[in-house]
């Protein structure tokens, strides 16, 4: 991992507070300010003020992460954001008249494209605010894991002499580390929200069941420089946010089984208890600022345990496979009716190569990072299956998920073509023993290799750093 998880990492550059404030105040005096006066009183105003301000936050806190000043800090960061107005067709329309538009003629196109009905009952716009308070309670279930195994540890190894001198103080400790968490995770929010372009372009299912939600704001920015026109654009968007949501809505246990993961590998994170006793010893409980300042220090990054690694390779696999199903299925879908379907396909693509907002998202809130060529291979894969045996047997791989390509089959789509058979019935007859040993098998072998050696052949990874040198070019 080569970005730690969130609770590990260094404050956010941009949450300077009033730092910037001071240092430009100090400046024209050769850092020297006066040891009085009203600009003195001022300051300490303000001191008490964010102090007041800090403390009746930490209040607020019942869990190792403060959901709620998450969810303010991202509103302040996200406030004054523009709303949008995208043109469909010669008439300018509000956003969210647009939306629904684009995902009624995308649904149609998708209908001929994958015998999965469509799984959205309503479709909606939101903002970038709306992205972060509707997604925030699937956040909480996959950052809860991480928050309890860093915070559970770090009072566990308070030495027994510090945990009776803090006494009362020592539930500040926990409510201050609840205060470092939920800032980090606020200020990634905000980041993620103001470029996401639907809900579930991280490729899990983070809103509400059934809802296809698109984000007008961030696909016009998206669209600038693109050459395309927007309402091809918004078309394409849409179709790609309604191919997700049929496979959450008529796939039972995909949504429950993405979620899980998350969490298996979220709750396995150990923490090196020595770096923790060091950093113990530094430690003021009546000082906020020794606290962040430890958890911020780098000394406490977590490793990838063989365990953790398993977890990370079937989610890896998991996300790819989707991702790889939904580029496929629009691609159809959409065919020649959109002039600029293929050239939008790769820049989406791309987009994704260069670490978009999901993959920088995942590595710093959970530890993740989403590895891009799973899903070129994962495309290539249901790509020749559709080809060879149909679309009825493509998408009929997904009625249970042993019957699912393993990340083996991702490096032989062939192979795993071939064990299909033909026709409709060769799912039916597909032996999900076989294929649930075949699982167990990759699995171990993805563990015993350990995190450097199961992130694919050397193929893959030339593939992906030719993905990366195009999307810079």
């Amino acid at each position: 991992m080569s970005n730690p998880p969130f609770g590990f990492g260094p404050p956010d550059p941009g949450d300077s507070g009033g730092n910037d404030r001071d240092s430009d105040k100090s400046s024209g005096s050769g850092g020297q300010q006066p040891p009085g006066g009203p600009e003195a009183f001022n300051q300490l105003g303000q001191m008490l003020s964010q102090l007041g301000q800090m403390l009746s936050q930490a209040g607020s806190s019942t869990g190792p992460v403060n959901y709620d000043l998450a969810k303010q800090i991202a509103e302040q960061r996200l406030a004054g954001t523009r709303g949008s107005s995208l043109g469909f067709s010669s008439q300018e329309k509000s956003g969210e008249s647009a939306v629904r538009d684009a995902a009624h003629l995308a649904e149609l196109w998708l209908d001929a494209a994958t015998i999965l009905p469509a799984g959205a009952n309503n479709t909606v716009a939101w903002t970038a605010r709306d992205w972060v308070s509707k997604t925030l309670p699937t956040w909480q279930r996959l950052c809860d894991p991480v928050a309890k195994q860093v915070s559970g540890a770090w009072v566990q190894a308070l030495p027994e002499e510090a945990k009776q001198a803090a006494g009362p103080l020592l539930s500040m400790v926990g409510q201050m580390g609840g205060m470092a968490f939920g800032s980090q995770l606020g200020n990634a929010l905000a980041e993620l929200a103001s470029e996401v372009l639907t809900s579930s372009e991280v490729g899990l299912p983070l809103g509400p069941d059934n809802t296809s939600a698109l984000l007008p704001a961030n696909i016009e920015k998206f669209t600038e420089g693109l050459e395309r026109p927007s309402s091809e654009v918004l078309v394409f968007i849409a179709a790609r946010e309604a191919a997700h949501q049929r496979l959450f809505a008529h796939v039972p246990w995909l949504r429950q089984r993405l979620l899980a993961t998350v969490e298996e590998f979220a709750s396995g994170i150990s923490v090196d208890t020595s770096a923790l006793e060091q950093l113990a010893g530094q430690v003021d409980p009546t000082n906020p600022a020794s606290i962040e300042e430890a958890m911020s220090s780098g000394l406490l990054e977590p490793k990838t345990t063989p365990e953790q690694q398993v977890a990370l390779t079937r989610l890896e696999t998991l996300l790819a496979l989707v991702e790889g199903w939904v580029d496929v299925v629009v691609a159809e879908a959409v065919g020649d009716r959109l002039p600029g379907a293929d050239a939008l396909r790769e820049t989406l693509r791309r987009r994704r190569a260069t670490g978009g907002p999901a993959e920088q998202t995942f590595a710093t809130l959970v530890g993740l990072e989403l590895r891009p060529r799973r899903m070129r291979a994962a495309s290539a894969l249901w790509k020749l299956v559709g080809d060879r045996h149909g679309a009825e047997v493509r998408d009929g791989i997904w009625t249970h998920p042993d019957l699912l390509p393993t990340a083996e089959d991702l490096d032989d789509p062939m192979e795993f073509a071939d064990r299909l058979g033909d026709g409709p019935e060769s799912v039916e007859t597909f032996d999900p023993m076989a294929e649930l040993e075949r699982t167990e098998r990759a699995e171990q072998q993805s563990g015993e290799s350990g995190p450097q050696e199961s992130g694919g052949s050397s193929e893959d990874s030339n593939s992906d750093e030719d993905d990366k040198g195009d999307a810079k070019g």
